[in-house]
Parts: C-alpha cells; structure tokens; sequence
C-alpha cells in the first residue's frame, strides 16, 4: 500500500509491504469447513494410498513370488492364472489411452466451439 506522510511539513511518501505481515486467524465458519474438507481430502488420500499399497503387493507377489512356489501349493488358488499377470496391465494401458485421446479431443473440440 502506499500511504503519504506529512512529516515536518515536507509531503512524504512511504511503501508497506503487507504480503509477509501476520494476519489474524478466522475463526469463521468457512474455517471450519476448510478443515473439514482438508480431512476429507486426507482420508481420501489415505484410502487412495492403501488401494494402491495392496494392489502393487498383491501384483509382486503374483508375478514375482508365485513363480518360485509349487504349483500344488494352497496359496495358487488365491492368484488368477499366469497369463492374466500381463493382460491385465496392458489392457489397463490401452483403456486408458483411449480415455486420454477422448477426452483430450472433447477438450480441443470444445475450446474451438469458444474461439
């Protein structure tokens, strides 16, 4: 902000900076509900975190450790089939490309609409 000063009868001008300046908190309702959607964003992560922890250790222990067991084992029967260790992924990939290459074109085909 910029503030003039009449100091000593001379006009003076003086700059404050008020981005690094301390700001009282509020303790309004938006405060709360900022709080309230920060733990929901946090347990989402959280939940997002372990899904994705259990499927990357489900997946290694398939295709890394399943191989090196015998094949009359109990723990095969938990595990889908070999082959399926490589479908999987690649037909996750290719889905998501399309879904990528779909919605990349509405995007382009929308902002041209506009201009």
């Amino acid at each position: 902000m910029y503030g003039n000063e009449i100091k000593d009868g001379k006009k003076e001008q003086r700059f404050t900076c008020t981005y690094f300046q301390h700001q009282e908190p509020n303790f309004s309702g938006a405060t709360s509900r900022r709080v309230s959607m920060e733990l929901a964003d946090r347990a989402v992560g959280l939940l997002l975190t372990l899904t994705s922890l259990s499927i990357f250790t489900y997946y290694t222990f398939w295709v890394i450790i399943l191989p090196l067991v015998d094949s009359d084992h109990f723990v095969h029967k938990y595990f889908l089939p070999q082959e399926y260790a490589i479908l999987i992924p690649v037909y996750a990939a290719v889905a998501l490309i399309c879904f990528l290459s779909v919605f990349i074109g509405y995007v382009m085909l929308k902002s041209k609409k506009k201009a």
